[in-house]
């Protein structure tokens, strides 16, 4: 096995593997590292959450060569209806008034993962797995990284170490970065039901007190994202089917007609996290490493997928002109440029959570009267779901330099 590498990648997830496809065509030599199995990922309960996926991120994923791969396992959102339970306000999107066949797609993360991980091993990516990082340090030209793999130690090096291992990150506690952890004291509920009316790909997006309902079409089904607080989730678990039906009904009404339940339910707690710094020495950190989101906007994913697209392509800009891959000066450019659309899609979800998970009557009365406005403003409507989209960034064509 090699021992030294351009580029090492911590995390075999979507972040870590889109990154090595971004830079699999260079002339850089890159690993994936990653701690679990193939079928242990494949078999994992997270595998089940539904991943909503704004236009501009098919378009990044397609850059990649992944949308050919997926898009059959993917449900096209064509019409966005946002409400508040119990109050006037409603906002209405459409993909045929923006001029746009889908605002978005529905895939699980199950089935988006398999297709991003067939192509590294189509393209012949070196993947270090299973095995766990568990020691890093940084000189002025290398990282060298501890590896414990298949029983016994590795030692190897690397120009620029990338963390994409997930919310727990191990590289990011080696790192020693800190985090800003903010508890929303609620906990998400997943599951997937089927609905007496079709879907007619439209999502829902429910506003209640307790906090957010989301009714996301895929296949014939509705994934269902529904936030409660922590004791109103903990007794929704240990209801019978029955009564978890008749909550979600008294939450969503009978638009749909009758719901049932086609997959089991699982709990998730919601947190803001984020990360004090995205890097440190010779390392850097992404996606979920970096960033963890309330799923009301959808919006997680979305977002660090445009930190691999950004850095990826400040790495094949530094291969292109000879210079550091690893610097502290790229990676410094890297955190700035990334730190606008961080804040912008953190305040803006953040903000969200808090003006709509709460009952007092002015905040009603306003968050209702913006909703009524944004469904008659034509320019407010049209910002509205270009931000759905995910086309308010603008963000480089790693397609167009890979074709190069």
């Amino acid at each position: 096995m090699k021992q030294d590498y351009d580029v090492l990648i911590v995390g075999g997830g979507l972040a870590g593997n889109c990154l090595a496809l971004a830079l699999h065509n260079s002339n850089l030599n890159i690993a994936v590292v990653e701690a679990s199995t193939r079928e242990q990922l494949h078999d994992s309960p997270a595998g089940d959450r539904a991943l909503a996926l704004a236009q501009g991120s098919v378009r990044m994923l397609d850059d990649l060569g992944v949308w050919e791969h997926a898009k059959a396992a993917a449900t096209p959102i064509e019409k966005i209806h946002i409400s508040d339970q119990g109050h006037f306000g409603k906002a209405r999107l459409s993909a045929k008034q923006e001029g746009v066949t889908a605002l978005g797609y529905v895939i699980t993360a199950r089935d988006l993962e398999a297709a991003v991980a067939d192509l590294v091993v189509q393209a012949g990516i070196e993947q270090i797995c299973p095995a766990r990082v568990i020691g890093i340090a940084s000189d002025s030209e290398l990282a060298h990284v501890s590896l414990k793999h298949a029983g016994e130690s590795l030692n190897i090096s690397a120009k620029l170490v990338v963390g994409a291992d997930g919310g727990q990150s191990t590289l990011r506690k080696l790192l020693d970065i800190a985090q800003h952890v903010t508890e929303y004291q609620q906990t998400a509920i997943v599951t997937t039901i089927k609905t007496d009316v079709a879907h007619d790909n439209t999502a829902f997006e429910r506003f209640t007190r307790s906090g957010p309902l989301a009714l996301l079409p895929i296949g014939d089904d509705y994934a269902v994202v529904w936030t409660r607080s922590t004791e109103e989730a903990e007794q929704l678990m240990y209801d019978s089917e029955a009564e978890f039906i008749a909550g979600l009904h008294a939450c969503f009404g009978y638009k749909l007609g009758q719901f049932t339940l086609t997959a089991p339910r699982r709990s998730f707690p919601l947190k803001l996290i984020r990360a004090q710094s995205m890097h440190a020495g010779r390392a850097v950190i992404i996606g979920n490493a970096v960033h963890q989101l309330h799923p009301v906007a959808g919006q997680g994913f979305n977002l660090g997928l445009r930190d691999v697209m950004q850095l990826a392509d400040m790495i094949l800009q530094a291969e292109q002109d000879n210079s550091d891959i690893g610097s502290a000066q790229l990676l410094a450019a890297y955190a700035q440029l990334r730190q606008k659309d961080h804040d912008t899609v953190i305040h803006f979800t953040d903000g969200v959570v808090r003006l709509f998970s709460n009952a007092w009557l002015s905040l009603a009365v306003a968050r209702n009267t913006g909703l009524a406005l944004l469904d008659v403003v034509p320019g407010a409507k049209k910002q509205l779901a270009r931000y759905a989209m995910g086309l308010k960034t603008r963000m480089p064509r790693i397609g167009q330099r890979r074709r190069a």
